[in-house]
């Protein structure tokens, strides 16, 4: 049984969901290729595709997904009877439009044991209309395998950690946990794991680790949804990592909530080489927080901002800026505590132009107020558009989107880049005052210390 492995995009990582169901695969007798169509070309592997059994596609975000979708045609042309099957998050909650795109099976959840167990199918020859017919979630606990990325692209080819002017390390790519134990409504893990999360056995991750390093790897980022979901699992792997590898650095993903529960965690981070730590604290308007179900509150972000420097950690915060409870004056705000916690060169600019995706299934679908501002639900973009009440919020938007591509077009510093939105958003406002304020507060705070980050910026 020949199986192509196909990853569109993953943030800029060597993706462990093409690694670990390569490993599974092979060791249940498959030949398998792994794609990753992120980093080459489509015509590099028209010939392995052609002679493909089963191509499976690896969609766990809405980019990935939207990107596939483009492509998919383009292999149905090289290779158009064998098996296609999608898996990931973005799976099963679009059935209807990935069956549309040719799809026969659509995997979500624990996924590596539904494509064995499809190979299997397949090899005996079970008939199409014979297979599970509906989309799987499997949520069964694996003993996983060390992921086999023998044959993905050089981690060169992926994103690096810049760690000050001309220096850069190369990035692995792994995973200790998926899912997530919590339930923010605007969150895509949730309609398929429901509360849940399952761990990757610490000498799978270690293994995993161990091998990116001897292939190059300076620095590792761990792919949780939340690092400390099971902390002491987790902390284990970060402490045996930096005992084997000293000089490796990583980061970690942790919401507000846990930074506070286990402020007494955070030294071991530092002292192990955590380079930084990304918490999706999406907003600090107790309307839009209540919304998400993100059971932090604006206090408890700047609790953690405190903390972190009492510490000596980085925390690079994320942001859903634009949201149908977005103000003007609200999302002004948000730019002038990010300016008084001395912030600003802890903030992708990406950040400041994030609009809200409501996928299918999302739980804020079960908001009633959220019905009286989505459309239908659009197939093609995997969300439900939404128009805000305020025309002024939608058009701020589109200025500070535009705003954040000039300056990324003129390679700005994120000061810079603060700057070009902090005038589009004061002018909206209308408050000019505020605005010289700040930007000779700006203008005058002390150069920071390089804060580490990767080249390709983290946002769901």
């Amino acid at each position: 049984m020949n199986v192509v492995l196909i990853s569109t995009y993953e943030l800029g990582r060597q993706p462990f969901g093409l690694a670990s169901p390569a490993a599974w695969l092979r060791e249940a007798g498959a030949t398998v290729a792994a794609v990753d169509l992120a980093v080459e070309p489509l015509a590099a592997h028209s010939g392995t595709i052609a002679a493909a059994d089963l191509l499976a596609f690896y969609i766990p975000m809405h980019t990935a997904t939207r990107i596939a979708a483009t492509v998919v045609r383009q292999i149905r042309d090289i290779n158009p009877s064998a098996h296609l099957c999608f898996y990931g998050l973005y799976a099963p909650v679009n059935e209807s439009y990935l069956r549309s795109l040719g799809a026969d099976t659509l995997i979500g959840g624990e996924f590596e044991q539904g494509l064995v167990d499809l190979v299997r199918q397949l090899s005996a020859g079970v008939p199409r209309e014979e297979l599970e017919q509906k989309p799987q979630v499997l949520m069964g606990r694996q003993q996983f395998l060390v992921p086999d990325r023998s044959d993905l692209p050089d981690l060169s080819k992926y994103a690096h950690l810049n760690v000050g002017p001309g220096e850069e390390r190369v990035v692995g790519y792994t995973e200790a946990t998926r899912g997530c134990k919590h339930t923010c409504r605007h969150c895509p893990i949730v309609p398929i794991y429901e509360g849940r999360f399952r761990v990757v056995q610490r000498e799978v991750v270690l293994s995993d680790i161990e091998q990116q390093v001897a292939k190059g790897a300076q620095h590792i980022t761990f792919g949780d949804p939340d690092f400390f979901n099971g902390p002491t699992h987790s902390i284990a792997i970060v402490k045996a990592l930096h005992e084997q590898f000293p000089d490796v650095t990583y980061d970690v993903t942790i919401k507000i909530e846990h930074l506070l529960k286990h402020a007494d965690l955070l030294p071991v981070l530092r002292d192990t080489g955590c380079a930084f730590v990304v918490s999706a604290v999406e907003s600090i308007d107790s309307k839009i927080v209540e919304a998400f179900d993100k059971r932090h509150t604006r206090e408890d972000f700047i609790r953690v901002t405190g903390i972190f420097r009492k510490v000596g950690l980085t925390l690079s915060p994320t942001f859903v800026t634009f949201t149908p409870w977005t103000t003007v004056k609200g999302y002004l705000d948000l730019l002038t505590v990010l300016l008084e916690l001395d912030l600003v060169d802890n903030v992708a600019p990406i950040q400041y132009a994030i609009r809200l995706l409501i996928p299918a299934g999302s739980k804020l679908l079960d908001l009633p107020e959220v019905h009286e501002f989505i459309d239908e639900y659009n197939e093609a973009g995997l969300s439900y558009p939404w128009t805000h009440p305020d025309p002024a919020v939608d058009e701020l938007f589109h200025r500070v989107l535009l705003a954040v591509r000039e300056g990324q077009a003129c390679n700005e510093s994120r000061r810079q880049m603060f700057r070009r939105v902090w005038i589009v958003a004061s002018e909206a406002y209308e408050a000019k005052v505020t605005e010289r304020l700040a930007l000779t507060q700006l203008d005058q705070a002390p150069p920071r210390a390089e804060i580490p980050y990767l080249s390709e910026p983290w946002y769901c």
